[in-house]
């Protein structure tokens, strides 16, 4: 092991090394901190709603109890649903920093309240959040070629290269152990302080071990890729300017190129399109006879056939019966909305095969379950949900039973599943392969590194 430390003292020696480390860790720690930070928020924020949606059912069981109307009841109550955060979501908070984790549903029709939440301003988020998974895909890759853009023309252009070749006996080896040693570092300080972070959060063991996995995979890519442009003989400014280019290639145009593409190749409606679409099929109903709205409800729920007539003037049966047909109008257009979004889903994961950086985040949302798959499953837990409310009101509409205060209380209640364990995939298969591939490529170039004068 005397390798390692004549290797780090020669790092020690190095201020500039020593400096972009320190930064480097100072920046993991400062994202893994406003990770933490905003799941505490979030989850604060659950807390808050379930104390408020308590105090708001008593207040709400003393006023519509009294009349005995279960349409009052359906339609004044809010019911609170919540994704809450996973253990592992600080690292990478993906679609949890745009999409809705807290939703209030009613009775009423379903799709307008599911995509309510899109009407923020997209600009806002167009920035992104400072989280580990920007720092790891985006700057991580900096600091490794600022370790080894000059490996080999730094010692080229000082006059050493003829001797610590001669000195070493194999260049590869030489290279490889300086590259591995500074390339391991950056990682140490990547993940000292996600190991902080995943005992504070309790990420499970296999969600941290599939994170530290996908960061080396990563870091091994850059750093083969920088042992391919370092070894070739050049300035070092040429080997800064290469490097340069191919991180603006890898991580900004490309993975923007291939999601232009992807967009216009997948093209699916936004979510407020199907919020429109629904509500002017529940508006169109008031301009409508009543009946014929009956009947085609009948034709889809047969069990309320049976029920009692309209009366004269409103009732909440028609009501509640023309918002179930709004949401029933747009089903096509909602499973053709889910079936484009987990295409585009799809041929992202098949993408990471070929850009690392999109990878390594899609390996991280499906560990922190802040992805498309997590987004939709929060979605169908909602939709459970909903499916549960009209099953316990429509027998007290439709059948014009008296709401009484022990049937408030009875009411279903949303409760947040246990999480299932997220798989590997394939994401975290294909980094793997793409570090194993750019290692040996510059363990490879390394061995052809030759005397200054050779």
């Amino acid at each position: 092991m005397n390798w390692l430390a004549h290797e780090w003292r020669l790092l020690l020696r190095s201020r500039l090394a020593l400096m972009a480390l320190a930064l480097l860790f100072l920046l993991s720690a400062l994202a893994v901190l406003s990770g933490l930070r905003e799941v505490r928020h979030q989850q604060q924020t659950i807390a808050q709603l379930a104390e408020l949606q308590q105090q708001e059912l008593t207040a709400q069981a003393r006023k519509y109890t009294q009349g005995g109307d279960a349409g009052s009841a359906a339609y004044y109550t809010f019911h609170k649903t919540w994704d809450p955060p996973s253990p592992t979501a600080f690292l990478a908070l993906g679609l949890r920093d745009a999409a809705p984790y807290v939703l209030r549903v009613r009775t009423l029709a379903l799709q307008a309240q599911l995509h309510e939440g899109e009407s923020a301003n997209p600009e806002l988020a167009l920035a992104g959040r400072f989280d580990f998974a920007f720092v790891l895909v985006y700057l991580a890759p900096l600091f490794v070629i600022a370790l080894l853009y000059d490996l080999v023309s730094g010692e080229r252009q000082s006059g050493r290269l003829d001797t610590l070749l001669a000195m070493a006996g194999s260049g590869r080896r030489l290279w490889l152990r300086r590259a591995g040693l500074r390339s391991g570092l950056v990682w140490v300080c990547l993940m000292l302080p996600v190991l902080a972070g995943a005992l504070s959060s309790g990420t499970p063991v296999a969600a941290l071990a599939v994170v530290l996995l996908s960061a080396a995979a990563y870091l091994a890519f850059w750093t083969g890729l920088a042992l391919i442009v370092a070894t070739r003989k050049a300035s070092s400014a040429a080997h800064a300017m290469t490097l340069m280019g191919c991180w603006a290639l890898l991580t900004l145009i490309l993975p923007t190129l291939a999601n232009a593409v992807l967009t216009r190749a997948v093209p699916v409606n936004q979510g407020v399109e199907l919020m429109l679409a629904q509500r002017q099929a529940v508006h169109g109903a008031w301009d409508l006879p009543p009946e014929a709205t009956m009947q085609k409800f009948f034709r889809s729920h047969p069990e309320w056939r049976d029920t009692a007539p309209l009366p004269k003037g409103f009732h909440w049966k028609w009501y509640y019966a023309f918002q179930q047909l709004g949401d029933e109008s747009v089903a096509t257009q909602v499973a053709a909305y889910r079936e484009g979004l987990l295409a585009r889903q799809h041929w992202t994961s098949r993408l990471g095969w070929l850009l690392p950086g999109v990878g390594v985040q899609a390996a991280l949302h499906r560990q922190a379950e802040t992805d498309l798959q997590a987004q939709l499953a929060y979605q169908d837990r909602i939709a459970d949900f909903h499916s549960r409310l009209r099953a316990f009101f429509y027998p007290y509409v439709f059948n014009d039973r008296r709401f009484r205060s022990q049937d408030f209380d009875a009411q279903p209640r949303f409760t947040a599943e246990a999480r299932s364990r997220p798989q590997l995939g394939a994401e975290l298969l294909g980094l793997l392969l793409m570090g194993l591939a750019a290692v040996l490529l510059g363990a490879k170039a390394a061995g052809r590194v030759r005397p200054a004068r050779g």
